[in-house]
């Protein structure tokens, strides 16, 4: 049985990051990730922070789209076939940053070190290339 393919996937398929190749999710996770933990860096201490820190400064609905988006990450691990283990790891780490985020004002104090981003990025990356080989690069430290 064959799947028509649908407007929206043709579409993916011919702009760049937007496809289901393992090669162009590594880039949208990645992206992601700097988007939500390293966005830019504080003067003086020289310490990244992204919007995952800045919405727990909004109570309640900062927790929620932090946790969303967080949840987003693990949706692209379903979409590369993470194992359950994985993927519950990956929604552990959520969790905890959300119940930390959820303390009002103060909570962007614990999220600013418990990345749980990071930390997600490295479990899919570590799946990426142990499973899809093609799409390791090397990182400039």
């Amino acid at each position: 049985m064959s799947v028509k393919p649908t407007p929206f996937n043709a579409l993916t398929d011919r702009l760049p990051g937007l496809g289901t190749d393992p090669t162009a999710v590594r880039k949208r996770i990645e992206t992601m990730e700097a988007l939500l933990e390293r966005m830019f860096v504080i003067p003086g201490i020289k310490q990244p922070i992204g919007l995952d820190v800045l919405l727990d400064l909004l109570p309640v609905a900062g927790d929620l789209v932090g946790a969303a988006l967080g949840c987003w990450l693990v949706w692209e691990a379903r979409n590369l076939g993470m194992s359950k283990w994985q993927m519950a790891r990956m929604f552990g780490n959520v969790g905890i940053d959300a119940l930390l985020g959820a303390i009002p004002f103060i909570g962007a104090i614990p999220d600013f070190f418990f990345r749980s981003n990071t930390m997600n990025l490295k479990i899919i990356k570590r799946h990426l290339d142990r499973h899809f080989p093609a799409t390791v690069t090397l990182e400039n430290r």
